[in-house]
């Protein structure tokens, strides 16, 4: 193992995505799955990651708690917002960087992770796709070079994802917003239906589709007098955002407190 390996705690271990992560992680010669933690309760609680994952997989028991002599150098949540809070109290108690891709988070959410970044280094990301990533700088600097241009954001997921528009949806509004330098509040329209009358200047459209077994679709559409561009990306595997939350906790660890951006990590050597 190598003299530099980063002990990786996953938080949410027992969902999708947590245990995409920690598949993902196993490809990564530079990360150590140190702890894999679980709800209360868990019917995963007891058992190893090699039950579940494999003989190649490391002989880790799942836990509902961190051994407080496991050694965390990151903290990956993506437990949801009900286990938000707790995950970044664990990573603060820890000091250990904290990387997180839940979304639905409260203001007061938001503002304790703002907290958290003088203290440790933190990367939130409402997608940790790397193409998403790149569509988010596309998405600003289209907004800035089209700024007249009406815009309509379009997002598809499976049936039982359970809030609307998507935060990577949201993200990309607050993308093209900042590239117009307007506040998304103030021109965000969500859906609409009936007799809505012409579309105001400057709105940033949200649609969301819901069905079947999508992983994840987003669509942006700049129009203009005679023309139109479209941005999109469309994820076919899970496997992605968690390829990408394993390059963003092998980046993060080691960094300075801060907040960082999923934008930081494009064009790292070491990023593919």
């Amino acid at each position: 193992m190598p003299a530099t390996t980063i002990q990786m705690a996953v938080y949410g271990a027992g969902g999708r995505m947590g245990q995409a992560i920690l598949r993902a992680a196993g490809a990564e010669p530079r990360l150590r799955v140190s702890a894999a933690l679980v709800r209360a309760g868990s019917e995963l609680a007891g058992r190893t990651l090699r039950d579940i994952h494999g003989a190649s997989a490391p002989d880790l028991e799942f836990s509902a708690v961190l051994d407080p002599d496991t050694p965390v150098d990151v903290l990956v949540d993506f437990s949801g917002a009900h286990g938000f809070d707790a995950a970044l109290a664990l990573a603060l108690e820890r000091r250990a960087a904290f990387v997180s891709g839940t979304t639905g988070l409260s203001d007061a959410q938001r503002r304790a992770l703002d907290r958290a970044a003088a203290d440790i280094a933190v990367l939130w990301a409402s997608n940790f796709s790397l193409g998403v990533a790149l569509l988010m700088r596309l998405a600003r600097s289209a907004a800035q070079a089209l700024p007249s241009w009406d815009c309509e954001i379009v997002e598809m997921h499976h049936r039982h994802k359970l809030d609307a528009p998507s935060g990577t949806a949201l993200s990309l509004g607050e993308a093209v917003a900042e590239g117009r330098g307007l506040a998304l509040d103030a021109c965000a329209v969500h859906g609409r239906s009936g007799r809505t009358g012409e579309r105001a200047e400057g709105e940033i459209g949200f649609h969301a589709l819901r069905g079947g077994d999508v992983v994840g679709e987003h669509t942006l559409v700049f129009a203009g007098p005679g023309e139109r561009l479209e941005l999109a990306h469309r994820a076919t595997d899970r496997e992605v955002f968690a390829r990408g939350a394993v390059v963003a906790a092998r980046w993060i660890a080691g960094q300075a407190p801060g907040a960082y951006s999923i934008d930081r990590i494009l064009g790292d050597a070491g990023a593919a």
